[in-house]
């Protein structure tokens, strides 16, 4: 198929089958982001964090853990493109290598996060009554506490490392998209193709699944993006205070809290994996509202 047969094809007012009207609408909600140049840079951003971070044993010109106690401290050159920390390893392998703990922990809790947060607010939202509000005031609970104090808590309950801070973010990071879900489920179920499909015997829980949840779906993605800039921060900031990645991981967050000392003297060390978790947050932020003004209907 030619390229205008296909654009074709994806444009077309009467698609023939589901599977053509679903491409059609991905194709349109793409042209709409493409336009959006502040979204477009968010996108290329995190698609070169992405790649790398899976191509760092590619890209470092060292491996992140080899100590030469001789160049500790040293500035940004031609052989150490960003400098050298303080036991002499090379910052440039270790910020690619933190990427891939950084980021992975990121993509890890959103993948925990986004189908807890979608079911409970549509069922919530759906059933309403007494489910609706045993689940929302558990959402509450958790939403009462500020979410870094509350991923402490649960940290410090378990162990200290990567697999309890994911675990500890992800408790914490789902509430908001349960509000944001049940809000959309709130306004689906009175509308008349639910009551359509709940005369055709439809059970409760078919409805939900089949027909809630993927209306609930792009306000859902929208703010999953959006609050990816603060789960990163999240992250870095419970290996900052010792509570996520350990050294010698090369953690965004556990790098600066390890080299935080020379901020003043040797302001590269502590400054350049700042800097990684800047340009990551202000990223998604970024992809964030261009996905916003795509998918959410509120901005049509």
């Amino acid at each position: 198929m030619s390229d205008s047969a296909l654009r074709s094809w994806l444009l077309s007012d009467t698609p023939d089958s589901r599977r053509q009207a679903a491409w059609g609408r991905a194709y349109r909600s793409w042209l709409r982001f493409r336009v959006n140049p502040l979204g477009m840079a968010g996108l290329v951003i995190v698609v070169a964090l992405l790649i790398a971070s899976l191509a760092a044993p590619l890209l470092a010109v060292q491996s992140p853990d080899v100590q030469h106690l001789t160049l500790r401290l040293a500035p940004p050159s031609a052989a150490h493109w960003f400098g050298t920390d303080e036991l002499g390893r090379d910052l440039y392998s270790r910020v690619l290598y933190g990427g891939r703990i950084t980021l992975g922990m990121v993509l890890t809790v959103v993948v925990l996060v986004t189908p807890i947060g979608l079911v409970v607010g549509a069922l919530a939202g759906y059933l309403g009554g007494m489910a609706d509000r045993i689940l929302m005031r558990i959402t509450d609970i958790f939403l009462s506490i500020p979410q870094l104090i509350l991923a402490l808590a649960f940290v410090a309950a378990l162990k200290p490392g990567v697999t309890s801070a994911v675990i500890a973010i992800a408790l914490t990071s789902w509430p908001p998209i349960a509000r944001l879900a049940r809000a959309d489920a709130l306004t689906i179920r009175g509308t008349d193709f639910v009551a359509a499909i709940g005369i055709t015997g439809a059970s409760r829980m078919r409805i939900v699944f089949r027909h809630i949840l993927p209306l609930c779906l792009p306000s859902v993605i929208v703010r999953i993006t959006l609050d990816m800039s603060g789960i990163i921060l999240t992250a870095a900031g419970l290996g900052f205070l010792g509570m996520g990645a350990q050294p010698p991981t090369p953690e965004w967050g556990t790098m600066i809290a390890a080299t935080r000392g020379y901020i003043l003297q040797q302001w590269w060390v502590p400054t350049i994996p700042g800097i990684a978790i800047l340009f990551a947050s202000l990223a998604f932020n970024l992809l964030g509202d261009g996905l916003r003004d795509v998918l959410d209907p509120k901005q049509t």
